[in-house]
Parts: C-alpha cells; sequence; structure tokens
C-alpha cells in the first residue's frame, strides 16, 4: 500500500501545471488534435487543466471549488464530436508530456496515470456526440495508486 497520493508522487501542484503545458504543446504539434487545441479557450485553460489533474490524483479541490468541478469540464467537450483515433492521440500525447514534464520515472506512477488518462478519454468520448448532455452532479473522479475510487465517501472524495 502506497503512503503517498498520486498528486504527492508526482510532485505537487507545479508537477501537474508542467503537465498540463507539456501536453497541451504535445496536442498542438498533432495533426488531429491541434484543431481542437489550437482555439483560444479560457485564458487560464493550462492553470485550469493542472488543477483539475490535481484533483482527480487526490490533490486540493481548486477545480470542483472555482471551475464548476467535472460536469463543467465534461461539459466544454460534450457534443462536440470526435475523430476516432483522437482519444488514442489524446492518451499518448499524455504520455509523452510526462516525460517532457520530468514527472518521477516510476512505473507504478506512470501506470496508473496512464490508466486514469484511458479512462477519462473513455468517459469523454462518451458525451462527445452531437446532442449530448452531461448531468450536472458528477463529483471529479478521484483515482489512487488502485484505480478509480468508487467509494464516494471515502478518503480523498469531497464532501458533497
Amino acid at each position: 500500500m502506497h503512503q503517498t497520493s498520486l498528486f504527492e508522487a508526482a510532485g505537487g501542484e507545479a508537477a501537474f501545471l508542467a503537465l498540463a503545458t507539456a501536453h497541451h504543446e504535445r496536442c498542438l504539434q498533432d495533426p488531429v488534435l491541434n484543431h481542437p487545441f489550437s482555439h483560444p479557450g479560457h485564458p487560464d485553460h493550462l492553470a485550469r487543466l493542472g488543477h483539475y489533474w490535481a484533483e482527480v490524483f487526490g490533490g486540493p479541490p481548486v477545480y470542483s471549488t472555482t471551475c464548476g468541478g467535472h460536469p463543467a469540464m465534461l461539459g466544454i467537450h460534450a457534443g462536440q464530436g470526435a475523430e476516432s483515433d483522437l482519444g488514442e492521440r489524446f492518451v499518448t500525447c499524455f504520455v509523452q508530456a510526462a516525460d517532457d514534464a520530468q514527472l518521477p520515472a516510476d512505473p507504478q506512477l506512470r501506470a496508473a496515470l496512464r490508466a486514469y488518462m484511458e479512462w477519462a478519454v473513455a468517459e469523454v468520448m462518451a458525451y462527445a456526440p452531437p446532442g449530448s448532455q452531461v448531468p450536472g452532479d458528477l463529483p471529479v473522479p478521484r483515482w489512487t495508486w488502485d484505480g478509480l475510487d468508487r467509494d464516494p465517501g471515502g478518503p480523498g472524495t469531497p464532501a458533497s
């Protein structure tokens, strides 16, 4: 059993901001991901993404308390449609960005990060078809060394 959260093992808030920045750069370089990533979004997109991932991996609930939580994140992507290989490309960029951001090379940490992103991409893609609606009460998922924390009242899960 690990004594630290994935958030702590990765390097905390600064590590997730570096990961978000590196991931964004990787996506801009990808011929399929470039289109959605090249449009101006929220001016604090990278910080928000870093806060979101930090929260998912056991960090403070900054995204939930300031950005609308999980429904807001899914809502950005819902109904946009998606290329069939968009999710795979996104995961590849994420895995490569972990190197770019110099996250620890611990194989268990890297496996947990990748497993989360594969799960998250599947969830986002489920809301990609035009007309998709996101429920307004979804909590930010919490990802642990063992995968998705399925105990909504368990440690590391924000109170409703």
